[in-house]
């Protein structure tokens, strides 16, 4: 199997089985400081919802709804295996390299020591219409990251 039908499986898969979808009715776990983002991609539809909890210098927990194309689901999942467990500066580090490399029209290589399976994702770069499916998610998380660190927990 070649790497980009690799990248291109991992993708489907994480379309189909999406990891962390769903915000919880129960709302954020005890002794958890949190952020909630939405973001809505006007030129095709695609639209998020996710929140991120950091608990004890940590992310333990990112959830996340939404609907649109499978680039952009497929992105909300990968990113949910990548940020529990990690310290918010971590995970900042991850979606800075994540842009860098969306945002680089092909010019950039996805590490995948950094990246995990995100790094599926490199080929959407040479492809801007689809940069801001792959990169939803992760801004949302960005966004939602920064309001757990600093303690506020407002819908944006």
């Amino acid at each position: 199997m070649s790497l980009d039908q690799l990248y291109q499986q991992i993708i489907l898969e994480h379309s189909k089985a999406r990891h962390g979808h769903g915000l919880s009715a129960a709302g954020v776990p005890a002794g958890a400081s949190s952020g909630q983002s939405h973001q809505l991609n006007p030129v095709c539809g695609d639209e998020i919802t996710l929140r991120v909890s950091v608990a004890g210098g940590k992310v333990s927990e990112l959830r996340w709804d939404g609907e649109g194309c499978s680039i952009s689901m497929a992105s909300a999942s990968v990113l949910t295996d990548l940020a529990e467990g990690l310290e918010p500066e971590e995970l900042q580090h991850v979606i800075d390299s994540f842009r860098e490399v969306l945002r680089s029209r092909g010019k950039v290589s996805a590490d995948p020591e950094i990246l995990g399976d995100a790094a599926a994702f490199e080929g959407v770069s040479r492809y801007a219409a689809r940069v801001k499916c792959a990169m939803l998610s992760w801004v949302a998380a960005e966004d939602a990251l920064g309001q757990a660190t600093a303690g506020t927990s407002a819908d944006s």
